[in-house]
């Protein structure tokens, strides 16, 4: 660990800032271009932009042998893109939900994730499997790209007030530069995300932090902070379709692209060990199944709910560096679990079978007014 580790840490940082901006705002306004809603976009352009370190981790790592880190990585920033950034983004003021999101995309990724479960129980996710993923994101993505021009009319009259202030921004500018902004945006992103993994990865070594801890958090979190720095900062702007799909379509990626190609290129396949099945792999997808009552609840993740996933992941990273120690804490935040989530999970159930019960009845009304 040297000096230019710490240099390697600030740039990074920098980069992701930049990167997202720019991302964020070219994205965005190439989606009123083509008359495709802003959710559309951070599902597809943005998602997929942001997931670049994680593929280019994942890949790396299986190809060079790593599998650990290759599955940790994947594993790890799917908790953290949810419990975490989406955390940290509705603390920023409230994080609103579209009902398609709700009713689609986040059913998806939790099938998804289900289904990674239930191909890696054998304890190997092999280049059969590997496949199957990728094929699968080819297929979700020619739908999503198919669904949204089917709407383009309703999605031009439903942001149409977005649509009106980003062309008093940069609605002005040539397409082509929309485009530079994009690829500019996407390559400042990739370029930190490694300058800072790298720094950080440099010093979680110098204090002795194993190779799973590294791949299911430094890692981790590392290649999604592009997905923490678009999202907040399109939560800042307005733009919180883009930052809840980001989310969303980032683990959708992750899972099946980055996932998907690192089973097939590795040449054993890459092994899942009995820990995290019983741990990492059911975190995710309960992390995962609880954005369906919490959206539910108004259409939106409100700040108190936004810091209860926050303090869920530090409790999730607390219990893997407790692990890796030894340490006798980790039985007592067994336990403690055992007592906390279910709760968590029941008060969740409750506020979002109210809201869409309120839903529903909303809906009956204006279809009795209508009938008037």
């Amino acid at each position: 660990m040297t000096a230019w580790t710490f240099i390697a840490l600030a740039l990074g940082l920098v980069a992701l800032v930049g990167g997202a901006e720019l991302l964020v705002k070219g994205a965005a306004t190439v989606a009123t271009r083509l008359g495709i809603a802003p959710v559309v976009i951070g599902l597809t352009v943005v998602a997929f932009g942001t997931s670049a370190p994680e593929l280019f981790v994942s890949v790396g790592a299986s190809v060079s042998g790593n599998t650990d880190m290759s599955l940790g990585n994947v594993v790890g920033s799917n908790i953290f893109n949810v419990l975490f950034i989406l955390g940290v983004s509705a603390t920023v003021g409230g994080l609103v939900v579209t009902q398609r999101l709700i009713r689609i995309d986040i059913p998806v990724m939790i099938v998804v994730s289900g289904a990674v479960f239930v191909l890696a129980l054998n304890n190997l996710i092999g280049r059969v499997e590997g496949i199957f993923l990728f094929l699968a994101l080819l297929v979700y993505t020619v739908w999503l790209i198919r669904n949204a021009r089917k709407d383009t009319k309703k999605v031009m009259d439903e942001y149409s007030e977005s649509i009106e202030e980003l062309e008093d921004q940069i609605i002005e500018r040539p397409f082509w530069v929309l485009i530079l902004l994009i690829i500019g945006g996407l390559a400042a992103l990739v370029l930190g995300s490694n300058l800072l993994v790298n720094s950080a990865t440099d010093i979680a070594e110098s204090l002795g932090v194993s190779d799973l801890v590294i791949g299911l958090t430094v890692v981790a979190a590392g290649t999604s902070l592009p997905e923490l720095a678009t999202s907040v900062l399109a939560a800042i702007r307005g733009q919180r379709d883009i930052a809840v799909g980001n989310v969303v379509g980032s683990n959708i990626f992750n899972l099946l692209g980055v996932l998907g190609l690192s089973g097939f290129l590795s040449s054993g396949g890459i092994p899942v060990t009995d820990e995290a099945l019983r741990l990492d792999l059911p975190v995710m997808i309960v992390s995962a199944f609880v954005l369906i009552p919490i959206c539910w609840n108004g259409f939106m993740i409100k700040r108190w709910e936004g810091f209860l996933l926050m303090a869920y992941y530090l409790a999730y990273v607390a219990y893997l560096i407790f692990r890796a120690n030894d340490s006798d804490a980790t039985e007592f935040m067994s336990t403690a679990a055992l007592i906390v989530v279910p709760l968590t999970l029941i008060t969740f159930g409750v506020t979002g079978f109210q809201g869409w019960r309120r839903h529903r009845a909303t809906l009956a009304n204006d279809g009795t007014r209508n009938l008037v």
